[in-house]
């Protein structure tokens, strides 16, 4: 790390990935013995590299014969997740079953319900439109969030609005419920097999707060919360996950307009996120940071500033639910 006589750069988050492994792998096993007593683990598979880095972890840590993962797809899914999930569980011998959970999803009006609050800015909307939503870069709004609805309609045409904050939180909570339908499932198969459930975010995510509440936050164990997303992927080949995941550039698959993470959440590439992040919790100077992702001093401080703002966001996230006095015994 920053410690060496390197300059502040990509390498400074280089792990010694082997060494890496079997420290998770040795959480997970006392985890499991101890805290959590369960014999194995559950985890749903997206064909996303956090998933597949956990998968094989999670191999590795309790038997592939001890894991089972879910495939989760719904009315919105790019079929390629489903895809390479179950790449990732053949590549790693993992059992696994499909759970289409968008028939729930249409029963609790999830669909019914986002559409409608589009509708409040774009009438018109309806079958055979997409849309989805995306954040303007706080390196042009000096560090403020300001998200925006697209759509397209059926014959192509891409529109873009400003989005009023309750047709926003209305289309976000609505969407919302995709993630805590497939936490149900997961829970489902984890109480029916005596395991415990892992959750996949990146030292990213968790610090940023991009995860639903009692969603995809909800989890007993988070084997790779402490890593930023670049020594995710330095796990990801060390570990074998497939060549195809490992190319794929991180999606949301949420919405039913293809949409990167930068595009929903993030300030910049994950490369560069990372970098920016560490630097403001280690104390590196913009100046340094600048250098290392190729940004004026003015725009790290930018991206610093939205990562405070989005930690804001996050402690409500990471809340337990709160309580007028302590209701358990300390034992």
């Amino acid at each position: 790390m920053h410690g060496s006589t390197l300059p502040f750069c990509a390498r400074t988050l280089e792990i010694d990935a082997e060494a890496e492994t079997v420290r998770i792998v040795a959480a997970l096993r006392a985890q499991l013995r101890g805290p959590l007593r369960k014999r194995g683990l559950v985890l749903g598979l997206s064909g996303g590299i956090d998933s597949s880095v956990c998968a094989a972890l999670a191999a590795k840590a309790v038997g592939a014969a001890n894991v089972f993962c879910l495939y989760m797809p719904e009315n919105d899914s790019d079929p390629e997740s489903l895809r390479l999930g179950q790449l990732v569980a053949r590549t790693f011998g993992l059992e696994g079953v499909v759970e289409d959970i968008g028939p729930a999803l249409e029963a609790m009006g999830c669909y019914e319900r986002r559409d409608g609050f589009i509708r409040e800015v774009v009438p018109d909307y309806g079958p055979g439109w997409s849309s989805k939503i995306v954040i303007a870069s706080p390196l042009t709004t000096s560090g403020y969030n300001i998200s925006s609805l697209v759509v397209q309609s059926p014959d192509g045409k891409v529109q873009k609005h400003r989005l009023p904050a309750p047709v926003y939180l209305g289309i976000v909570a609505a969407t919302n419920m995709k993630q805590r339908t497939r936490k149900q499932f997961e829970y489902y198969h984890a109480d029916r097999l005596n395991h415990a459930v892992v959750g996949t975010p990146n030292r990213l995510e968790y610090d940023q707060g991009f995860f639903v509440k009692n969603g995809d936050g909800a989890a007993d164990v988070k084997p790779i919360a402490h890593l930023y997303k670049s020594q995710v992927y330095q796990l990801a080949e060390h570990l074998g996950v497939p060549e195809e995941v490992r190319r794929r550039p991180p999606t949301t698959d949420t919405y039913s307009l293809a949409q990167t993470q930068e595009e929903f959440y993030f300030a910049l590439p994950y490369d560069k996120m990372d970098l920016c992040l560490y630097g403001l919790d280690n104390g590196i100077p913009a100046a340094e940071v600048a250098r290392a992702v190729s940004l004026s001093e003015e725009q790290v401080g930018f991206v610093w500033t939205d990562i405070a703002s989005k930690r804001k966001v996050a402690r409500y996230l990471h809340l337990p639910p709160q309580l007028v006095e302590p209701a358990q015994h300390p034992s």
